[in-house]
């Protein structure tokens, strides 16, 4: 089974679980609004809708009650919880802590392939930056960031990022000076990716702890 990640192109497929397939695909209609707050979550019309046993929708309920977005309640069964301001502040505080310690193990256990990778997605962030294609820059931050998680070579970590980056995906604001923003943008990943490059941790940490402060500072100007 595969899901789909944004990268240059827009999409990519990824070989996962059954169980972590429906977990994203359920994330995402609750995030974007198709699944409604307090909605109730039966199983076998998940199966249903979704395609698949029993098994991987009970994996995936659990994995959504972990991560704050389904209550399961005694003999009623798992309902949809919505994100209040202070989840998405919340979301914005741990996503820091997990992408800085991401940066760091990255630096210092990337492969060739994926150094080579980060170079290349680098090089279309410059691209597209001169051409000022805010969506096209979207898809290739989500994928420098995707690299990152890969190169640091944790399963756990990956997944927990993953989902965060899910959540900023669908409370980000619209950019209001979309120059401004993909050329601020831009220099914060060229410091990450120099810190690459040096194969400097801490650099790379401190890089990465200053971009994760200004995009929660765009997100909550309206600037993203």
């Amino acid at each position: 089974m595969s899901i789909t990640l944004r990268n240059l192109e827009g999409v990519k497929s990824v070989n996962v679980s059954l169980s972590t397939d429906l977990f994203y695909r359920l994330m995402e209609d609750i995030l974007s609004g198709k699944l409604k707050h307090g909605q109730k979550l039966t199983e076998q019309p998940i199966c249903d809708e979704y395609r698949v046993s029993r098994t991987p929708v009970r994996e995936a309920l659990l994995q959504l009650e972990m991560l704050g977005l389904v209550e399961m309640a005694p003999n009623r069964g798992a309902r949809v919880c919505g994100l209040t301001e202070r989840d998405v502040a919340d979301i914005y505080t741990l996503r820091k802590i997990y992408e800085v310690q991401a940066v760091r193990w990255a630096i210092e256990r990337i492969t060739k392939e994926e150094m080579e990778d980060l170079e290349e997605t680098f090089e279309f962030m410059e691209f597209y930056t001169q051409r000022r294609d805010e969506e096209k820059m979207n898809n290739i931050n989500l994928n420098f960031h995707q690299i990152i998680y890969a190169a640091a070579h944790n399963r756990m970590l990956r997944q927990m990022l993953s989902s965060y980056q899910m959540y900023v995906k669908h409370n980000r604001k619209k950019a209001t000076h979309v120059e401004q923003y993909l050329g601020d943008v831009l220099e914060e990943h060229r410091a990450i990716y120099k810190a690459f490059l040096d194969k400097d941790p801490d650099e790379g940490a401190r890089a990465m702890e200053h971009h994760m402060e200004m995009s929660m500072e765009r997100n909550r100007g309206g600037k993203k």
